[in-house]
């Protein structure tokens, strides 16, 4: 069997929890299966792992000559993509999609090539409203498409049981074309360290502890509502804001005039804004006293599983996958996100939940047991139902289920 997957992120290009996924898994699978990977990027892509049944290419896109709006280029060269991935010969059995910007493609290969079309939800257009920043009236086109690939699949994978639920709301799917197959970690390569060369290059006191944050400058992520709690959190400790990639300049201005606030009136903040190694991060992970997640919208929350993995307490908002990776009370605490009637996206009292969230981490910091008990609980959690060769083999089964 071999299966096809599209995908705008793949290795040494991710920014994000989606491309964290294709990455492994496609490792994973290629131990079980072919596998090739048509990605964004330049031509020659060198998988991670030597393995004979794994195959990537990059295709590149020339937008100079766009004369469209700036926020519809990132669009136009999605449908561009779309086509050459499938001018390119397909001859595998199905096609796996992730991300709305791989859907039109996905769905000219079923219709062309007569292959199942299978689709990982790694979040859903209808719940990220603020997309529109960053696409302007490509917001519109990218629900469209996520809707069409969606309700024409014959498999669409959600990440979560609160992902599913959320499928089954906002589209026209059976049931049953809806499986759960969580995120994965690779527990061989994310694990507790003690080295701290990653604290020392990035000016971070290795003797003294601090709350880690790594993710991108998003609304989604809640990142701001993280940097307003600074002020709001004990003395002792220092806090670690791993966080680039900004979706817009706007939300980037608005991350940078926060940082300097929050710098202003308290010591040892570090903001690192540059994309950083995994050897580096799981440094990070590894020595951080806590990790705090504040997204408001989370399918799944893959950030959340490696600083487990690293045996390190998480504090996150109570929202989507998190809720089912984070045992609240055991392997770290789950804060309360109100939301608005007008807009279900940003907390009806960010002040309050900035304040919560400040609450949790401030108990975390001054507990050394506690972050100890349940560091090593979440460790224990990852390894019993997060391990990608799990993963590949129920993802397989769902292929063979479809390819007749």
């Amino acid at each position: 069997m071999k299966a096809l997957f599209l995908t705008n992120e793949y290795p040494p290009t991710i920014y994000g929890g989606a491309g964290v996924h294709v990455d492994y898994l496609s490792r994973e699978l290629a131990k079980l299966i072919d596998v090739e990977v048509r990605c964004y990027g330049k031509a020659a892509r060198e998988p991670r792992l030597d393995l004979a049944t794994l195959k990537a290419t990059g295709f590149g896109c020339d937008t100079a000559g766009y004369t469209a709006p700036k926020a519809l280029h990132s669009v136009f060269a999605a449908i561009q993509r779309g086509l050459d991935w499938n001018t390119t010969a397909v001859d595998a059995d199905l096609v796996h999609l992730h991300t709305w910007y791989t859907h039109l493609g996905g769905i000219i290969a079923k219709l062309n090539y007569g292959i199942p079309l299978v689709l990982t939800v790694h979040s859903l257009e209808p719940l990220r409203p603020w997309k529109r920043e960053q696409l302007g009236g490509g917001y519109d086109f990218s629900c469209w498409v996520e809707k069409t690939a969606i309700e024409m699949a014959d498999a669409v994978i959600a990440v979560s049981e609160g992902t599913r639920e959320d499928i089954l709301r906002y589209f026209d799917v059976p049931k049953e074309r809806v499986p759960v197959i969580y995120n994965g970690i690779d527990l061989a390569e994310y694990h507790r360290v003690e080295t701290t060369s990653a604290l020392e290059k990035y000016g971070i006191n290795p003797r003294e502890p601090y709350v880690l944050f790594v993710g991108r400058i998003t609304r989604q992520k809640g990142i701001v509502h993280l940097v307003r709690a600074i002020q709001h959190m004990a003395p002792g400790f220092q806090v670690v804001l791993c966080a680039g990639a900004p979706d817009t300049p706007e939300i980037a201005a608005e991350m940078k005039a926060a940082v300097a606030v929050a710098q202003e009136k308290r010591a040892g903040v570090f903001w690192i804004d540059q994309l950083i190694t995994n050897t580096e991060k799981i440094e990070l992970y590894s020595q951080a006293a806590a990790f705090c997640c504040p997204s408001i919208y989370e399918p799944f929350g893959i950030i959340n599983l490696e600083a487990m993995a690293c045996e390190t307490a998480v504090v996150a908002s109570a929202v989507g996958g998190m809720k089912e990776v984070i045992v609240h009370g055991e392997t770290g605490y789950l804060v309360p996100l109100e939301q608005m009637t007008e807009s279900p996206f940003e907390a009806t009292q960010p002040e309050q939940f900035a304040r919560d969230l400040a609450a949790r981490v401030n108990e975390l910091m001054a507990d050394a047991p506690l972050r100890e008990r349940m560091g090593k609980a979440g460790r224990k959690r990852v390894e019993e139902h997060f391990g990608w060769d799990a993963i590949a083999r129920r993802t397989v089964s769902l292929y063979k289920s479809l390819v007749h």
